[in-house]
């Protein structure tokens, strides 16, 4: 027992020494901690803004350096080995004092806001192995000292205002880099790559969108470890890299598109280059778009290892003859796009060989012959482009295989016969556009039917007959119909009006008689309408004048008659929208005037009335008003005391923690300025700490007006019979008879708005987790809660960011309840005219329908989604489009999506923000099209009429399957 007790306190001094000893080292040690330290903290003094209180614990005196935020130390030795601040949306430049903490692997600055020159002293941190200073706006030269970093194997500079040349002793100086990422900046020069430079090691090399020139370096031939090369948009030139491609045995991605490079012999020759790729077992993607190549598609196309290409991209060039029928070995290409260029002769039946096509583009060629029957066996075929061609025949009756086909364009060809009834089976049809062609018959009602057409059909400018079929009047959700410059006759079927959604109609360039029907001046969301060069007669409908949404107007070449007046719909047109109709008069500029009538005997007529008239008229309206206000009293007073009963059962039946005034009064320091973190039309929103360390958001609610009392009532309602992981919870509440509270728990990352302006704060990833998450929200308040619930008033600031960044919606102030069996809202919200002001929700985000009367709807919630993803792809206010523009927030956003170029500088520009918060480089095709997508989300969303909008579950499921496909993107390592 003795010596066991020996032994214990041997080691016990062993152990205490041991300690001792250590501590004396780390006190000499410490001298590389103070260092660091201090480097640290001149890093901060250069920091102006730090909206995230990224760097709280810095300011801590009792905080270990090791224990900062983004600080991280090495177990053994206590050095700083790493710092990581990225996505923090810091402001202010970079210290060159970083470059005193030699022991540095790791240094993470992207996703900030960070301005002014790279510091050349980080090139002294020889022991660095990653350096991302990504998505900021630093400018001037990447300093030449980075040569020096032989340890570093991963860089990033992208998205940045760099400029000058890259220097050579980055990829010359027997560095290690694996992963390059320059790209999104303003670098000129050549690819500095000479004999002497070989970097065995690396894989990816990101420089798209520069303004490189000359030629791709035949050293870069060396590294034969390459996956990823991607040049796209810069100036350079020179023959396509065959004898370079070929060495890169792993490659997957090869992005060469809008350059100037040419193909072999004088641009005439692709083979060698299509030869180069074809042991390339990985390869994936090929992009050689906009270089205006030259030379035939080779038949070796057809050798490229058909199990691993899925993308070919070859549009915008000068490559012409024909599509050679090797092209069909590709069996597991998704996306082909030839279009833009000068390929002719027929197209290869054996495209049907590549069954998991998805998208096809060879518009704009000079294809001919007619159009393989054999492509309706492509199953997953989603796109079909073959406009601008000189394709012949008829539609194959096949296409009625294609059950995914959403958009089939045949536009600009010679094709002839019939439209084939069997094209009414591709029911996911959402656009159709058959225009300029030599089509003839009658248009089938078949196709006619296609009730799921969503965006337009397009039948113009053919030799189609007979009259319109009345079944193109279900077509619910189509926004546009144009049958113009046919033979089509017969009236004009008044059942048009049941095509709810259609924004653009145009009949004109046929021989269309009798009356304009009355029907279409009254489509909510008509908006343009040319029935010109008909044989149209009598007068124009009065409804047309009265419609609030028409803005164009052709009514000429007609046999209208009658007077046009000047007022409505009619106070912008000119005398153009009425030529060509002699028996039209009114007060536009260049028509014949109207002749007056003398209407003195009128004046007789209304003597009587207006002596005897008046007193009898005013009776019976007088009841009418007494017996109304009678009955809104009764049904408020019930509303009323539903309301307070409800409150008080809540109470009993879930058991919040009790708290006083005195309680919340002394968590929020006495509800102090200092406190105060939001205020609204309610009231204000106050942070504070309970007893029990709890950090709480107490929202108090002004109690001088009686509508904001019910408000508060309201949300209480709702808040206590719902839960779910994206909605608000309510910890308890807190009521006196002149204080409301509700209180909350603290939100530690604000509101989304907060992060929206004044500048971007959020990358793309984080864009779509929120959508998804408010969504998912939305979608339970609306389908799965215990009560269904119109939220009423959703926008940036009132959704909130928890710790890890989850959305959650909240405010439900002037939310409604909807019963269950039908979507009217319960009787507190009849209408959402009220007088009160408080009922409408926020301008810019309001539904259409509910300036028209109409009652709390879901489709209202989903139209606000559908204006908050619009908002925070495009970083623009929807007032402030409102203000500016002249148009709402969707419309503004519609304008560019129908045009092609102005969409490309729309993502372009949207990307570039969400680039300057953190997003990475390396995957900015798939980035473009998830924005492409959100984009197509908010507009299905905002669609004018309710009925073809989207549910929130239908939103809530694509969402998920977005945010599914960016989680599981094949993004590059880090290492």
């Amino acid at each position: 027992m003795l010596l066991f007790t020996i032994f214990r306190l041997t080691v016990f001094l062993i152990f205490f020494l041991g300690t001792v000893q250590s501590r004396v080292l780390h006190g000499k040690e410490n001298a590389g901690i103070v260092n660091g330290k201090k480097s640290l903290i001149s890093f901060m003094s250069g920091i102006v803004s730090d909206p995230q209180n990224a760097l709280e614990s810095w300011k801590s005196p009792g905080v270990h350096v090791c224990d900062w935020s983004g600080v991280r130390c090495n177990n053994a030795s206590d050095m700083i080995i790493e710092l990581d601040l990225s996505g923090s949306s810091l402001g202010g430049t970079i210290s060159p004092a970083l470059a005193n903490i030699s022991s540095l692997q790791i240094l993470d600055l992207s996703g900030n806001c960070l301005v002014g020159h790279i510091p050349k002293e980080l090139g002294y941190l020889v022991q660095l192995r990653q350096l991302s200073l990504s998505g900021n706006f630093l400018q001037g030269h990447i300093p030449s000292e980075f040569g020096s970093l032989h340890n570093l194997y991963y860089l990033d500079l992208g998205s940045n205002h760099l400029e000058g040349e890259i220097p050579p002793s980055l990829f010359c100086n027997g560095t290690s880099l694996s992963y390059v990422d320059l790209s999104n900046n303003s670098l000129g020069g050549q690819i500095p790559f000479n004999k002497g430079c070989i970097l065995k090691d690396l894989r990816f090399l990101l420089l798209w969108s520069n303004k490189l020139v000359g030629q791709v370096p035949l050293a870069l031939a060396n590294s034969t470890r390459l996956k990823w090369l991607d040049l796209e948009l810069n100036m350079l030139s020179g023959e396509l890299p065959s004898k370079i491609v070929s060495n890169w045995p792993q490659l997957q991605f090869l992005y060469l598109s809008y350059n100037n490079f040419t193909s072999h012999d004088g641009n005439t020759n692709l083979e060698p280059f299509f030869a180069s790729l074809v042991n390339l077992s990985h390869f994936q993607e090929l992009e050689l778009a906009g270089n205006n190549l030259g030379g035939k598609l080779p038949h070796n196309i057809g050798d490229l290892i058909p199990t691993s290409l899925q993308q070919l991209h070859l549009e915008k060039n000068l490559i012409y003859g024909s599509i050679p029928s090797q092209i069909g070995n590709l069996v597991n290409l998704t996306f082909l796009k030839l279009s833009s260029n000068l390929i002719n002769g027929s197209i290869p039946p054996s495209l049907s060989n590549m069954n998991r096509l998805e998208r096809i583009y060879l518009s704009n060629n000079s294809l001919s012959g007619e159009i393989p029957s054999t492509l309706g066996a492509i199953k997953h075929l989603g796109l079909l482009d073959l406009s601008r061609n000189k394709l012949s025949g008829s539609i194959p009756d096949s296409f009625a295989n294609l059950s995914q086909l959403r958009r089939l364009l045949l536009y600009d060809n010679q094709l002839s016969g019939t439209i084939p009834p069997s094209l009414g089976k591709c029911v996911n049809l959402e656009i159709l556009d058959l225009s300029h062609n030599k089509i003839t018959g009658l248009i089938p009602e078949e196709v006619a039917d296609l009730s799921g057409l969503k965006l337009y059909l397009n039948l113009s400018n053919n030799n189609l007959h007979g009259s319109l079929p009345l079944e193109l009047s279900k077509m619910d959700m189509v926004l546009a119909i144009d049958v113009s410059m046919n033979n089509l006759s017969g009236s004009i079927p008044p059942q048009l009006e049941s095509c709810t959604a259609l924004e653009y109609l145009n009949l004109s360039g046929n021989s269309f008689e009798g009356p304009l029907p009355y029907s279409l001046g009254k489509l909510l969301y008509i908006r343009s309408l040319d029935v010109s060069s008909n044989q149209l007669t009598g007068k124009i409908p009065e409804s047309m004048q009265l419609s609030s949404s028409l803005k164009e107007l052709n009514f000429s070449f007609n046999k209208f008659s009658g007077k046009v007046s000047n007022k409505g719909a009619f106070s912008n047109l000119t005398v153009d929208s009425f030529l060509g109709n002699d028996g039209l008069c009114g007060w536009s500029k260049g028509m014949q005037h109207c002749h007056k009538k003398r209407g003195y005997h009128l004046v007789f007529l209304l003597i009587p009335v207006l002596l005897f008239g008046t007193p009898l008229l005013c009776m019976p309206f007088r009841y009418f008003m007494v017996t109304i206000k009678s009955k809104l009293r009764n049904r408020i007073a019930v509303v009323r005391r539903g309301d307070l009963e409800d409150v008080e059962e809540g109470t009993k039946d879930h058991k919040y923690p009790r708290i006083s005034y005195k309680q919340l009064r002394e968590a929020t320091g006495g509800f102090t300025a200092s406190s105060l973190i939001g205020s609204g039309r309610f009231g204000q929103v106050y942070e504070g700490m309970l007893q029990d360390n709890t950090r709480v958001a107490v929202k108090v609610l002004d109690t001088t007006h009686g509508e904001i009392s019910r408000s508060f009532r309201r949300e209480y309602q709702i808040l206590k019979k719902i839960r779910h992981r994206n909605l608000i919870r309510i910890i308890t509440i807190c009521c006196r008879p002149e204080f409301n509270a509700l209180v909350f728990p603290l939100m530690p990352n604000g509101s989304l708005e907060k992060h929206l302006y004044p500048s971007q704060r959020l990358n793309v990833v984080q864009l779509v987790r929120i959508c998804s998450d408010v969504a998912e929200g939305m979608s339970y308040l609306h389908h799965y809660s215990p009560v269904k619930v119109v939220h009423c008033d959703l926008k940036p600031s009132n959704i909130l960011l928890d710790e890890d960044m989850t959305a959650l919606v909240t405010d439900f102030g002037i939310s409604r309840l909807v019963l269950s069996d039908e979507n009217t809202s319960t009787s507190d919200s009849a209408s959402f005219s009220s007088t009160h002001g408080l009922l409408c929700g926020s301008v810019g985000y309001i539904a259409p329908e509910y300036g028209m009367g109409k009652h709390v709807s879901t489709e209202g919630d989903v139209y606000s989604f559908g204006v908050l993803v619009l908002e925070m792809v495009s970083g623009r206010r929807p007032t402030d489009v409102l203000s500016h523009e002249g148009s709402s927030l969707c419309d503004w956003i519609k304008k560019q999506y129908t045009h092609q170029h102005q969409l490309e500088n729309f993502v372009e520009q949207a990307l570039h923000r969400f680039s300057h918060c953190g997003v990475p480089n390396h995957r900015v095709k798939i980035w473009k099209d998830v924005i492409l997508e959100l984009v197509e989300v908010g507009l299905v969303c905002t669609q004018y009429n309710p009925s073809t909008r989207p549910t929130m579950h239908d939103i809530a499921q694509e969402m998920e399957r977005l945010k599914d496909n960016l989680t599981k993107s094949n993004l590059p390592p880090h290492q």
